[in-house]
Formats: structure tokens, C-alpha cells, sequence
């Protein structure tokens, strides 16, 4: 798709969605398969680290950190839950300091039920995000379940790809150039 794919070995996945193997989950997966198709990408369930994240410390918490840490490219995700982010990512993004993601290339990444939040991907999500360190140099995406569910979402990921893909990938290759990684 571009000159950057190579730079994208390693993609993180972050699923915000209180329930493991979401349509969250599928839209954010293949958002990274279509950025970086022969990248290793892992996934962080978020709610399978519900035990440990208000305990700072926790083993299982620092491994999937230590991932997202190590990645090339990220793809935050969650579902719309009252306007905003779920309580559930907020409690995993608290654990990274400010600036800690350090220019690590990411998407954010909302899945809403109606058209009506599309707006919360950039005015919740992206902020947050920014703080933490990250570069989002891409529009963030919104999807909606409908087209998950009617599959509808590849051509929406394609047509976004097509237009993002070659800045995301750019950024992550001068992340990875200046040894951020």
C-alpha cells in the first residue's frame, strides 16, 4: 500500500471494551490488517486485566504495557459509552505517564451505534491519547456497529487506509528510525 509498510513489524492492538472478542475488537483488528498486513499484531483485552489495574504493579497490567510500549504502531479502540470512552481504557491509559508512548504511531479508534457520536473520537479519545505521548496523525476512525455487522467495514477501512495509511506508516518509520522504540 505504501513505502512505509516495512517500518510496522509489531502492531498492538487495545481493546477497551468490558467484553473480550467485541465487534470493538473485530473493527480494530482489522484496522491494523489493513495499515500493516504482514505485521505481527497482538491484542490487549482490556477486561481480562480487570483484576490488576487499580493495583499498581500488577504483573499481568506491566506485561500488556510493556507490549504497547514495544510496538511500532497502535490501535486504540473502544466502544461509545455515554459520549465518551469506556472507565475500562481510561483505567489501562492511566498507567502510562505523560509523554511515556513517545511518539508512538496511533489510531484511535471508536465503535458507536448511531452517527450521532462520531465527533467522540476526536474530542475524547485523541486528547487523551496525546497526552500519554502518542501521535495520532490520522483522522481517528468511527465506526459504526452497523457496518461491522453487515460488512460494510472494509470498504470503510480501505477508502480511510487509502488516504491515512501512507502518514501513519511515515510517522511510525521516524519513530522507529530515531530508535524511540
Amino acid at each position: 500500500m505504501n513505502e512505509f509498510v516495512g517500518s510496522l513489524n509489531r502492531v498492538t492492538v487495545v481493546v477497551g471494551n468490558p467484553k473480550a472478542g467485541s465487534r470493538t475488537a473485530t473493527a480494530a483488528r482489522a484496522a491494523a490488517a489493513v495499515v500493516a498486513p504482514s505485521a505481527e499484531v497482538t491484542t490487549v483485552e482490556v477486561s481480562e486485566l480487570t483484576g490488576g489495574l487499580f493495583s499498581w504493579g500488577d504483573p499481568a497490567v506491566a506485561a500488556a504495557k510493556a507490549t504497547v510500549l514495544e510496538s511500532d504502531l497502535l490501535v486504540v479502540a473502544t466502544p461509545v459509552y455515554k459520549a465518551s470512552y469506556t472507565g475500562l481504557l481510561k483505567s489501562f491509559l492511566d498507567q502510562f505517564g505523560r509523554d511515556e508512548l513517545r511518539g508512538l504511531a496511533t489510531v484511535p479508534l471508536m465503535v458507536g451505534a448511531a452517527p450521532l457520536h462520531s465527533l467522540a473520537v476526536e474530542e475524547q479519545l485523541r486528547p487523551v491519547l496525546i497526552e500519554i505521548g502518542a501521535s495520532c496523525p490520522t483522522r481517528g476512525l468511527y465506526v459504526l456497529e452497523s457496518a461491522i455487522d453487515s460488512g460494510e467495514l472494509d470498504a470503510q477501512l480501505t477508502e480511510w487506509a487509502a488516504l491515512w495509511g501512507a502518514p501513519l506508516t511515515a510517522v511510525a518509520g521516524v519513530r522507529t528510525a530515531a530508535g524511540a522504540a
